[in-house]
């Protein structure tokens, strides 16, 4: 890690390594930004960019689900009617939790939606993914969008008839005791005085981003959405993670056994599991160390959690990687080499592959 650091891999970095619950590794590596100097400490609050979309929207639905107040199986009409016709109307929650919907990966919104009324900026949102034309019929293939998970933040605020920031907290962060290590910072909200890791200077708003959210959609949107926005600690993502571990063994706090396993899966060989990645082949993220029964996620901003639900390991690397630029890729080759190592270390190898 301070090898990467000294190569320009990222500024500055959070590993926290976790094996059956016990955390083994918990250390800080480089600076927070180039301009202060401030020392990276295992407390640096990070931008998670789309570890959002796991473990904020997709573990909001899952609650909400073991509440009985959704059903994933049920068309995205059900929660928002202004779906219920045209080529959306058999999009249902599970489609764009595995990112099967057919949506586009990614579109500019934010450009239009800036002109725009704070208030109006949601539902404006919303009628622009309406608009959008499918890719492909639901379920036919598997395409990462980030627009499906903004339909889904939605969703959680039309069920809880609370902003997702609120929603989040008092679904998961709250009931868990992680609501200082895991949060959205809405727009509108003061700035905790916590450290931060300086993401980039970026050149749509004119300055370095610091504790301001890095993606452009959520910032038009106020900070919080269900594709991006959430802020944590790296202690914090794995009070998220040790719950999803502990409720796979049955011992969960918030989750059911049955429940977690529904969300963990992947429903086909290749597939998604539901808001979380799995290790997908030629090239998993996670190396070759990491079982088959493993899940994920990666963040655009240098962000990654990996749990190995068969050996109950846990890994999660924060960096800021985009400091000060975007144009910093050189964590792509390193994030599957780290973990690749940890394995090692801890004694262990790929796992077997099937025969032919």
């Amino acid at each position: 890690m301070r090898q990467a650091a000294a190569r320009g891999v990222f500024p500055g970095a959070v590993l926290l390594v976790a094996l059956g619950g016990r955390v083994l590794v918990h250390r800080a590596y480089g600076v927070t930004d180039f301009e202060s100097g401030r020392a990276v400490t295992a407390a640096t609050v990070f931008d998670l960019a789309s570890l959002t979309k796991p473990l904020a929207t997709a573990l909001c639905l899952l609650r909400l689900a073991e509440q009985k107040r959704v059903a994933i199986a049920r068309p995205l009409s059900r929660f928002l009617p202004a779906f219920g016709g045209g080529d959306k109307a058999d999009v249902t929650l599970a489609h764009l939790l595995r990112h099967t919907a057919g949506l586009p990966d990614h579109r500019p919104f934010f450009r239009a939606l800036v002109s725009l009324p704070a208030g109006e900026r949601a539902a404006a949102l919303e009628e622009r993914i309406r608009r959008e034309p499918l890719l492909f019929p639901p379920g036919a293939r598997t395409l990462y969008s980030d627009l499906g998970f903004m339909l889904l933040g939605r969703v959680v605020e039309a069920v809880t008839g609370r902003p997702l920031d609120q929603a989040a907290a008092e679904l998961v962060y709250r009931p868990l005791g992680l609501e200082e290590g895991i949060f959205f910072l809405p727009a509108a909200a003061p700035r905790p005085a916590r450290s931060f890791a300086a993401t980039e200077r970026c050149p749509f708003r004119g300055r370095l981003l610091c504790a301001e959210v890095h993606d452009e959609n959520a910032w038009a949107l106020g900070g919080v959405a269900g594709h991006a926005g959430l802020f944590g600690t790296a202690a914090g993502v794995f009070g998220l993670l040790e719950e999803l571990r502990r409720a796979r063994q049955g011992r969960g706090r918030l989750f059911s056994a049955a429940a977690a396993a529904a969300f963990l899966r992947p429903r086909t060989a290749g597939g998604r599991a539901l808001g979380f990645d799995v290790p997908q082949e030629p090239d998993p993220s996670c190396g070759r160390g990491f079982s088959p029964q493993s899940v994920g996620h990666l963040g655009f901003t240098g962000t990654s959690f990996w749990l190995d639900l068969e050996r109950g390991l846990a890994v999660v690397l924060l960096t800021n990687r985009v400091h000060p630029s975007r144009e910093n890729l050189l964590i792509r080759a390193f994030r599957p080499a780290l973990h690749q190592a940890v394995v090692r270390a801890l004694g262990g190898g790929p796992p077997a592959r099937p025969r032919a």
